[in-house]
């Protein structure tokens, strides 16, 4: 079990999420760098990185990030090198035990995922098949 519910199912508290740990994703000290300088700069430094796998890309799957100011309902939040992620259950199943890393480089940079969930990647680095 990842973790217990945080919120009740009160209408009025607001999304029920679960607690998550590292086991889940884990964020690289430059990767968390580079979302809190991102999250600040949106003006939301409280606000949390979504991570999602989706289908498409030239494997069959993709991840998609995104900033945003809040856990959703049902999603998993951990807290890593200082940041939080999100993670939505299906896609959890898709990113659990990968890591997060930012390369600040001309070529090959951008935000990177190490997954031993993936069977195949394709040489972009950004999509998968599990």
């Amino acid at each position: 079990m990842i973790g217990a519910p945080t919120s009740k199912s009160n209408p009025t508290s607001g999304p029920s999420f679960r607690l998550g740990d590292e086991r889940l994703i884990k964020v690289t000290a430059s990767a968390a760098k580079k979302v809190s300088s991102l999250l600040t700069r949106q003006g939301r430094p409280q606000g949390v990185l979504r991570v999602a796998v989706i289908g498409g890309g030239c494997s069959g799957l993709q991840y998609k990030m995104d900033l945003q100011d809040a856990p959703a309902n049902r999603d998993i939040l951990v807290e890593s090198g200082g940041i939080k992620v999100v993670v939505d259950p299906k896609s959890a199943l898709y990113v659990t035990g990968s890591e997060l890393d930012y390369l600040d480089a001309l070529q090959d940079g951008g935000f990177k995922v190490k997954n031993p969930n993936a069977a195949t990647s394709c040489s972009c680095g950004e999509s998968f098949s599990a």
